[in-house]
């Protein structure tokens, strides 16, 4: 059986098998079977539950997932590691593969009821991922994640601190974010050149979000150093023109209590959600 708390194993196995990491997927096995018990143990299912699974690799995570007779729908990029999942699992009745980019295939196996999710996220893809689960309105029960330090802490990040953008709002929208522990590098195969940390991530009651919210978020962002005015003018400006646009947006910000000098990354949750609920309300 192979062991998959050994870089020298797994490095062996790739070798016999004819296959290699490829650095554009992000690839690192996570080999320290305490933090791997920790995720699992952090996303608090039962047996019967299904679980959507990131980046499987070589299948540890997918093994203590089917041992707790989960229903387990693998998402794996990588032709060599699809193979052995393939012959891994062939014979498991509660597991399905989906093969190809996951930000191309899942929207396919999107459908209520919510999953769970957990996933080693690759680095370049994670918070691109999360943000396209949110906006396409895709909420997973519980997911407990690995991302790279600096990604969690722009998902916990708190209004006016530095790691503060768009992309903690959003996850403040849909979830309570909880930073779990941090993995130090040397937990990877390969190993990284940063630290990651491990995120629970419980989801809250979306349903007060106008559709409006979204692309209002990203557009109060967009230019971090202008102002709160300056961002929703131009978001108006689209919809109405510029000259219909102008007074609107003093009368909307003053509506909500916002100075025009604020700033979005000022701006607590309850901020913009207020602003896209005037917006949503004029139907324009």
């Amino acid at each position: 059986m192979l062991n998959y708390n050994s870089a020298a194993a797994l490095r062996s196995f790739l070798e016999q098998e004819g296959l290699g990491m490829q650095k554009k997927f992000g690839q690192n096995f996570l080999i320290n079977p305490q933090v791997r018990q920790a995720l699992v143990t952090a996303l608090d299912v039962q047996a019967g539950d299904e679980v959507w699974e990131i980046g499987p690799g070589l299948g540890v995570m997918t093994a203590m997932l089917l041992e707790k007779q989960l229903k387990v729908k693998a998402f794996e990029i990588d032709l060599g590691f699809i193979r052995i999942l393939k012959r891994i699992f062939s014979q498991e009745e509660n597991f399905t593969l989906v093969e190809g980019d996951v930000m191309k295939t899942w929207l396919a196996h999107s459908k209520p009821p919510a999953p769970y999710l957990l996933g080693n996220l690759p680095y370049n893809i994670a918070a691109a991922l999360l943000a396209d689960f949110i906006e396409k309105g895709c909420f997973f029960s519980r997911m407990v994640v690995t991302v790279q330090k600096e990604v969690a802490q722009r998902m916990a990040a708190p209004a006016g601190s530095p790691d503060y953008s768009s992309f903690s709002v959003l996850c403040a929208s849909a979830y309570n974010v909880k930073p779990l522990t941090v993995i130090r590098r040397e937990s990877f195969y390969p190993q990284p050149n940063v630290d990651s940390m491990g995120v629970l991530l419980e989801k809250k009651d979306v349903s007060a979000y106008p559709a409006i919210f979204y692309p209002l978020l990203r557009a109060l962002f967009v230019s971090r150093r202008k102002t709160i005015k300056n961002n929703l003018l131009g978001f108006l400006s689209i919809k109405l023109g510029k000259f219909n646009a102008q007074e609107l947006c003093t009368s909307i910000l003053k509506e909500n209590g916002i100075n025009e000098k604020e700033r979005a990354e000022n701006l607590e949750l309850s901020s913009f959600l207020s602003l896209a609920k005037s917006i949503n309300s004029m139907r324009i």
